[in-house]
């Protein structure tokens, strides 16, 4: 009885690990403008707001001060 694998291998791709990646890896990348938008909108998720700087803040005053209290 032979063995079939459950996904369609990329016979092109020479070692193992890359024939058993899905095919989609293997497509074409984007256009220039898909990827400076796509970059523009994850700038945009990873852009740290006001409060997301005060409770930083908050967190490393109060980590450092209980570091501090710890060690005196």
């Amino acid at each position: 009885m032979t063995r079939r694998s459950l996904v369609l291998s990329q016979e092109s791709a020479g070692h193992p690990f890359r024939r058993s990646l899905p095919a989609h890896v293997f497509t074409e990348p984007l256009g220039i403008d898909a990827e400076e938008d796509e970059n523009a909108r994850a700038a945009e998720r990873w852009r740290m707001a006001g409060g997301d700087w005060r409770g930083f803040l908050t967190a490393y005053c109060a980590s450092f001060v209980a570091i501090i209290v710890f060690i005196a």
